[in-house]
């Protein structure tokens, strides 16, 4: 199986340095100058570094196949990708991993399946095909998502009140009434 490790950003400079955006918690031990990466699409790759360093935080990395800037701009929106079987963490899953578990409450009722898992700017959040055919993104969190047994084919959610679409479906709206407002049936 392939994942997503990075993806490349902008370019950075005249000489063929690129931003990556990480996808990875061990960056340090996915670039290392030598190292030949596959990429999606594979037509774009494979890709050698020559040159990794980090910059106010962001990762820079050049490699040999872009030795100028137009060359870096034409690997924007790349993915960098590495063959893995399974996670050695106890508390990491891939992607692939992910997809297919079955979602449920604590109480076992099934809510729905992973379909995904997505990347946004604040955290990971698991993407939930509902039961009532509904996509909900739920935050990957542990508050949320305390269980997940790869094994055991599911991940137990804890979701706060109306964030599952079978919750807005079976909500009952309360609108207080008013000594402005007509009673029923009158207008």
């Amino acid at each position: 199986m392939q994942l997503v490790v990075a993806r490349v950003a902008r370019a950075h400079g005249l000489k063929g340095e690129v931003s990556l955006d990480l996808r990875t918690d061990v960056p340090d031990e996915r670039f290392v100058v030598g190292g030949v990466l596959a990429t999606e699409p594979p037509s774009a790759g494979p890709l050698t570094i020559t040159r990794v360093r980090v910059h106010q935080g962001r990762w820079l990395v050049t490699f040999a196949e872009a030795t100028d800037r137009t060359g870096a701009e034409a690997l924007r929106g790349v993915e960098l990708v590495v063959d893995v079987d399974t996670s050695d963490e106890d508390d990491a899953w891939y992607p692939h991993e992910l997809e297919g578990l079955r979602a449920e409450l604590e109480d076992g009722t099934v809510v729905g399946e992973v379909v995904a898992l997505e990347h946004l700017p604040a955290h990971d959040a698991l993407a939930v095909r509902e039961t009532t055919g509904e996509r909900t993104l739920v935050p990957f969190v542990r508050a949320i998502v305390p269980v997940v047994d790869v094994e055991g084919g599911r991940v137990v959610l804890t979701p706060p009140g109306g964030l599952l679409a079978r919750d807005a479906a079976s909500a009952v709206v309360d609108r207080p009434e008013s000594d402005d407002a007509p009673p029923e049936g009158e207008a």
